[in-house]
């Protein structure tokens, strides 16, 4: 398989010099960028064994991508993805490439249906998936880029220890209130997924006193994350400066179509305001909530969670009201529910009436980061 780029209009199939078709057997598809249409990527914690599996095996345009991956990092990174162990997957040196990898070959089924969205973004670690949806990156800058950048957060965990706890049912206000007043160690707000649901890093000692807190609020739940670090907070500085030096040697492009960036929750297209962001987001907190809101804002209603898990799928349900249009893509039979919808959805500008499919969402559990 070749470089395939995954840029806006230039794309080509693995293995071959010709351009994909944008068009389908039987049904039209649009060239164009459709601004109702949202992509977003998953975070590191949607990660199981055996994602990505049925979708390679039903879609060779995903098995193709794997495949890359695997020559890309030179060790069988689909292996673990389809067959475990678990403990070597949840490694966030190893979770961040297979995440990236799995997204991107589901990204790469939707693009040769012709699906074009007006809006991407990513929790985190998804992020980046959304970079190569948005021509920034190529695949395999992209997937070395995050194998480093998972190496480097492993090497911030064993130096500064720490953790993430999520925190529900507490009021915004006041949970900032309780995070300024703990002084035994470093504490920072690291995730604002959805209401009702933030997420804190810091030194075990600060999260147990901020657990203390919270629980004083009537309803409250505080739950710690199965990570090894406390991502998103001044505890990875170090790996976020050698990670930097990293951005700052790559050959960026302007993002079409805009990007909603994780540390501003507003969209981001020239390099310079790219370059700034990557470097950023390490130690930054995630604003998924106000990131959502603003795709909402900007037209965006049916968001597709491109990648495995269906956790923003969750998240996106809780901040938004229920005229959006919520699918998720991680199997098989998701994805092609995703392609029925959004050709229905395409073929409506021609006259038909829009028709959309609504999954069964579960409530979102508190793990990506």
């Amino acid at each position: 398989m070749s470089d395939a780029k995954f840029r806006d209009k230039r794309r080509q199939r693995p293995g071959s010099g010709r351009r994909l078709s944008t068009r389908r057997r039987g049904r039209r598809h649009t060239t164009s960028e459709d601004r109702s249409l949202a992509l977003i990527f998953p975070g590191q914690g949607s990660q199981y064994v055996g994602m990505g599996r049925q979708v390679a095996e039903a879609h060779p345009l995903a098995a193709e991508v794997f495949s890359r991956a695997d020559e890309i990092l030179s060790f069988n990174l689909s292996r673990l993805c389809f067959e475990g162990p678990e403990e070597e997957l949840r490694r966030t040196a190893n979770a961040q490439p297979a995440l990236l990898t799995c997204s991107l070959a589901i990204l790469r089924v939707l693009e040769e249906k012709g699906l074009r969205p007006g809006l991407l973004a990513g929790h985190s670690l998804g992020e980046f998936a959304a970079w190569v949806a948005g021509g920034v990156l190529d695949f395999p800058t992209a997937l070395t880029l995050v194998r480093k950048r998972g190496e480097l957060m492993e090497e911030a965990a064993r130096n500064r220890p720490g953790g993430m706890l999520a925190i529900l049912g507490v009021e915004r206000g006041t949970l900032k209130r309780f995070v300024g007043k703990v002084k035994e160690g470093t504490l920072a707000i690291a995730n604002v997924n959805c209401p009702g649901q933030v997420v804190v890093s810091g030194t075990e000692p600060a999260l147990r006193r901020l657990s203390e807190l919270a629980l004083q609020e009537k309803g409250a739940r505080a739950i710690p994350l199965r990570v090894n670090g406390a991502f998103h907070s001044p505890l990875m500085k170090e790996s976020a400066r050698l990670f930097k030096k990293e951005i700052d040697r790559l050959k960026l492009s302007p993002a079409r179509p805009s990007i909603i960036c994780n540390v501003s929750a507003r969209p981001v297209k020239t390099v310079e305001a790219i370059r700034q962001a990557m470097s950023e987001q390490m130690t930054s907190p995630v604003l998924w909530e106000a990131s959502i809101r603003k795709m909402a804002q900007s037209g965006a209603t049916t968001f597709v969670e491109t990648g495995p898990g269906e956790v923003l799928s969750g998240l996106v349900r809780r901040t938004l009201d229920s005229d959006v249009h919520i699918l998720s893509s991680g199997e098989p039979e998701k994805l092609e529910e995703v392609i029925e919808a959004l050709g229905k959805k395409t073929d409506s500008r021609e006259g038909e009436p829009v028709q959309h499919s609504q999954p069964s969402i579960p409530n979102p559990e508190p793990r990506d980061i």
